[in-house]
């Protein structure tokens, strides 16, 4: 399947963090730069301002290595889930390119948190702030986030073993903040513990369907 570029000659292609599902840019796409992504798994577009292919990163360094493609139902906007090189997909040096608030971003209690954290990470990690304790953190390196895990666990047993359900949630919520850096350090995303989650689970239920004993 593939795009209708007798309909339009450009068509617009949304870009997305394939670990965190950001969405990083939005760009147009004629069929020779279609042709060319298929063929190096890099995203390339059509600039309408220079009328010229754009291979994205090319001198920036920037690159995106493309995970997944995907049409729509009219075959006219694509969906390109990438891995983000470098710095991020703007030119102003932001991560992504929608940072200009317009109307504020009212959060719920259904977001995932834990993306939204390792979101933020990953924007400090482009953007440091003064005084911001992940930057000191990822700055330090492994060395200092595994020792701060390491503190951050034993304080966790500790409050285990008192009678304060508050100080133990406390203490949780410290050790999975220092995993997350750990995790965005490392190249981990949330996505791959998660499918070696289900992946683990599904294992778990054949077990049970067979009969066969053992359990996490």
């Amino acid at each position: 399947m593939n795009p209708d570029f007798k309909k339009m000659e450009l068509i617009p292609a949304i870009v997305q963090d394939y670990k965190t599902n950001q969405v990083l840019m939005l760009a147009y796409v004629n069929e020779e730069s279609y042709k060319y992504m298929l063929e190096n798994k890099q995203t390339c577009f059509y600039s309408r301002s220079r009328k010229e292919l754009w291979h994205k990163g090319e001198t920036s360094g920037n690159i995106q290595e493309i995970k997944g493609m995907y049409l729509d139902c009219d075959n006219d906007t694509l969906l390109i889930y990438v891995d983000q090189k470098g710095k991020g997909a703007c030119h102003t040096g932001n991560y992504s390119c929608f940072f200009k608030e317009v109307i504020p971003y009212e959060s719920s209690e259904n977001i995932d948190i834990l993306q939204e954290i390792y979101n933020q990470i990953i924007d400090r990690s482009v953007n440091p702030k003064e005084n911001s304790y992940t930057n000191y953190l990822l700055d330090e390196g492994i060395d200092k986030i595994c020792k701060k895990i390491g503190e951050e666990a034993t304080e966790t047993v500790i409050a285990a073993k008192n009678p304060n359900k508050e100080e133990l949630v406390g203490e949780i919520s410290d050790l999975t903040y220092h995993t997350l850096v750990l995790m965005f350090k490392t190249n981990v995303s949330l996505q791959e513990v998660k499918n070696k989650l289900i992946e683990r689970h599904k294992k778990q239920g054949n077990k049970k369907k067979k009969n066969i004993r053992g359990d996490y």
